[in-house]
């Protein structure tokens, strides 16, 4: 009997895994493995594809973000991310590109997904770029979910004012905005200005609530 539980447990693993990866029940991959079709680079920074990973390097110590060239407004996001160096990243929603900074890269509006390898420095917190800056930071059970050198999990739910994060299955934001200024826009990786950021990203999927 016990064998049994152990192969039936094993087959559930499995379909849910594949569930994910084979983007059954709405769910569609963002990142083919392969290359950067259905992304833009957006700023001098590095992105690259490298053993099926986006790899996402400082060069020019300025800003740089790889936006979707689809929008999006309800979704739920599921990505994994692993920190090569000590740099801050994240992961924005509604996001839009307004300009160009001579000194410091792109400029962008929308809500950001706190991303950083370095324990407590708030990674799956919220902070809105264009407005209010931090929303919400994690609880201290939160900060302490980050894999500094190992691949992460993380999740992202946004349906109407209401988001959602996890991370490592940990949950790090349950947040209803009662003031959100923006409902729409692109989903983007960042790389924060100051050198140092070195970031890899792979397993990117989506299923959007949008249409």
């Amino acid at each position: 009997m016990r064998t049994l539980a152990m192969l039936l447990l094993g087959f559930v693993s499995m379909g849910a895994q594949s569930s994910f990866g084979q983007s059954a029940s709405g769910w569609v991959e963002l990142f083919n493995g392969k290359d950067l079709t259905g992304w833009r680079n957006n700023g001098a920074e590095k992105w690259v594809v490298e053993d099926g990973t986006i790899l996402c390097e400082s060069t020019a110590g300025k800003y740089g973000y790889l936006t979707t060239e689809r929008t999006f407004r309800d979704f739920n996001l599921r990505l994994r991310f692993k920190g090569e160096a000590s740099g801050n990243s994240g992961v924005f929603f509604h996001a839009r590109i307004t300009g160009i900074d001579p000194d410091h890269g792109p400029d962008i509006e929308g809500m950001q997904v706190e991303v950083d390898p370095t324990p407590g420095n708030h990674t799956g917190g919220l902070y809105e770029s264009g407005g209010r800056g931090w929303v919400i930071q994690p609880t201290a059970e939160g900060e302490r979910a980050i894999r500094s050198s190992d691949w992460n999990d993380l999740e992202v739910s946004v349906k109407g004012s209401h988001v959602v994060t996890r991370l490592n299955g940990v949950q790090i934001v349950d947040y209803t905005d009662r003031a959100p200024k923006f409902t729409d826009g692109a989903i983007a990786l960042q790389i924060h200005t100051g050198g140092g950021v070195k970031v890899r990203w792979k397993d990117i999927y989506v299923q959007d609530f949008s249409k």
